[in-house]
């Protein structure tokens, strides 16, 4: 299962307008609420959205089981003769990128709101949980046929450039998948500063569809988790998990072109596309986890702040029980 098909538009549509004047706006109206809601969530030992141990050396305690062995403290070990490892100290500055996804397949949404404007949500938010006290964020784009790169830089003035470039990226009629292997791929060669790697996107690249094979996603993620924190942020639109019983209704792809016609009243049609959907988000899920990323899944049809926030406080919550029981 790939790119969901949507509603093929209407013939007098001549395609996406951008609106500069809109994107500003919109940006605007995001920050502000963004302030609103999370300002004070993050203070104290964490400066991160996904806070982690850091790398910072810090005082050795004893070993306990499930401790990362290669945390030991040689030394202290042989001294005492008494299994001993090395904490570390939380990170005083993230480098954070994003790797976001602005292909066609965003530009569809029956809730709320569109998903595209839920990923600017969501990069809004990460921006501001994580550029403060001199953190840095950068990004790298993809739409399906190109993609580009924000250099990562400190600073509130920054990080509006950041959202309002990707605000505007120009919407494509028509495109291709959007290769987030590859685009993680860029991220390794060359290697970045230690930090966190936030990956938004619906996911739907031909790597995710309904099959065994693990999501193409999944190699390039497990790449990075030596040297990084690892996030996915997950938009989707209640449409895309099961179908309205609607009559006979004409889909499009919107990053093939590709039309079918299907009648949604039939209830073995709407069963098999439920079942399907299931287990793609399954898969996507599983190959999240496998990599190593905390998973974040934000719906159209949802508070979409609510849900970063608690989203947040219980990983704050999971890092401060895991430090305090010595789990990695």
């Amino acid at each position: 299962m790939s790119a969901p098909y949507q509603p093929a538009p209407l013939a007098d549509d001549h395609g996406p307008v951008l609106d500069l004047h809109g994107a500003d706006v919109l940006l605007r109206r995001l920050e502000f609420t963004v302030r609103n809601r999370l300002d004070g969530l993050l203070q104290g030992n964490y400066q991160g959205l996904v806070p982690g141990p850091g790398s910072e050396a810090g005082e050795s305690r004893q070993y306990l089981p499930g401790d990362d062995v290669r945390r030991m403290d040689w030394p202290v070990t042989a001294r005492t003769t008494v299994p001993h490892i090395r904490q570390t100290i939380a990170d005083r500055e993230l480098e954070t990128w994003l790797v976001v996804d602005v292909s066609p397949s965003l530009d569809f949404g029956t809730g709320l709101t569109e998903k595209r404007e839920l990923v600017l949500a969501a990069l809004t938010a990460v921006t501001h949980l994580t550029v403060r006290g001199g953190n840095r964020v950068g990004a790298v784009v993809g739409d399906g046929q190109r993609s580009y790169v924000v250099p990562a830089r400190a600073g509130r003035a920054h990080a509006q450039h950041l959202l309002r470039r990707i605000a505007t990226t120009p919407r494509l009629p028509q495109g291709g998948d959007v290769d987030l292997a590859r685009l993680l791929e860029s991220l390794r060669r060359p290697q970045r500063r230690r930090g966190l790697v936030a990956v938004v996107s619906d996911f739907l690249d031909s790597g995710a569809g309904a099959t065994s094979e693990p999501p193409a996603f999944e190699r390039a993620l497990r790449g990075l988790a030596d040297r990084h924190q690892l996030l996915g942020i997950e938009v989707l639109d209640p449409r895309e998990l099961e179908l309205p019983a609607a009559g006979l209704v004409t889909f499009v792809d919107t990053e093939t072109g590709r039309q079918l016609e299907v009648q949604t009243s039939d209830r073995q049609v709407r069963a098999r596309y439920a079942a399907a959907a299931q287990q793609q988000r399954e898969r996507i899920a599983t190959g999240l986890r496998h990599a190593g990323a905390a998973h974040l899944q934000l719906r159209t049809d949802r508070d979409w702040l609510a849900d970063v926030v608690r989203f947040v406080i219980a990983r704050r919550k999971f890092v401060g029980a895991a430090v305090g029981t010595g789990v990695r």
